[in-house]
């Protein structure tokens, strides 16, 4: 499945414990339908030492949250939804170009 949020952008959690954060998005899976964002759902895991991290100790990591829990920011600071629209312009191998565009203000994404 396609999913409509991307890598880089920008999106507000509005379900779960991390409810109101806004944050970037830093990975897509879209196998299991769940995004990586930065700075949201953050837990907290033992480590051993090691080279990396020769004290050991606590970690705090961000784990993937489903990405129906979060909506799109547009361009006015606002959630929301995603829509696709077909542009009149044409690439150069003479398709139409699909554009993602934000449903609160209408402007493309």
């Amino acid at each position: 499945m396609k999913l409509k949020i991307k890598k880089n952008d920008t999106v507000k959690v509005i379900s779960g414990n991390s409810k109101g954060k806004v944050g970037r998005v830093l990975d897509v899976t879209p196998d299991n339908m769940r995004i990586l964002v930065e700075g949201v759902n953050i837990r907290v895991k033992a480590t051993r030492p090691n080279q990396q991290n020769p004290q050991g100790g606590l970690v705090h990591k961000e784990m993937p949250i489903h990405y129906s829990n979060v909506l799109l920011v547009d361009s006015d600071k606002k959630a929301t939804r995603v829509g696709y629209k077909i542009t009149e312009k044409v690439s150069s191998n003479g398709k139409a170009i699909k554009v993602r565009y934000a449903k609160t203000n209408g402007k493309d994404i």
